[in-house]
């Protein structure tokens, strides 16, 4: 039975002093904590669920082509596994003050659907607007290249991207939450199907 697949990634842009609060940091906490909290769920009959943290996300400075130069971890194990997976959800951006969470054009119709089913499970539908925003390069693009169904959680207006003003001022805890829960509803309503 094909797995889900949890991913974020740890690396960061190489500015000097730059310290990805919400470019990596919040995802990776994210993951961890949810592959904590499926621990305790009985996996018997239930669809595996597999979490990837990955490094070379990003870009070398001065990069050309993103997609050739970064995204190298999850083009590395979409390479190796994509047969092996039946979806594919990324964290990334997601514990903004007043977050919003649109669906980029190139993340899955039918899987962000059920993102927002679990949202409104959660109570935290509000985040999850029936909005698009831009196409966004990030780490579930190497796995819809090889036909996995992805999305993407990325709030990518945030003004500090790539700047040292992302630190733990902007990080906020309310919104990692929601947002954390959301994704746990998700998973765990994905492991039934």
């Amino acid at each position: 039975m094909p797995a889900i697949l949890l991913v974020a990634h740890y690396d960061t842009t190489d500015v000097p002093g730059y310290l990805g609060a919400n470019n990596s940091a919040t995802g990776v906490g994210a993951v961890v904590a949810i592959a904590k909290a499926l621990r305790s769920d009985p996996a018997k009959g239930k669809r595996a669920v597999r979490f990837l943290l990955t490094d070379g996300e990003e870009a070398p400075s001065g990069f050309q082509d993103f997609y050739a130069e970064g995204l190298r971890g999850s083009k590395a194990y979409a390479a190796a596994h994509a047969k092996e997976l039946r979806e594919v959800i990324v964290l990334d951006f997601i514990a903004l003050y007043g977050e919003l969470l649109k669906r980029d054009t190139t993340s899955d119709i039918r899987l962000w659907a059920r993102l927002r089913s679990a949202a409104g499970r959660s109570k935290t539908l509000a985040i999850f607007p029936d909005q698009v925003q831009g196409t966004v390069l990030d780490d579930h693009t190497p796995f819809l290249r090889a036909g996995v169904p992805a999305i993407d959680l990325i709030d990518f207006s945030y003004a500090c991207w790539q700047k040292l003003c992302d630190d733990m001022s902007k990080v906020s805890r309310g919104s990692l939450t929601k947002v954390g829960r959301t994704v746990l509803e998700l998973i765990r309503a994905e492991r039934l199907r």
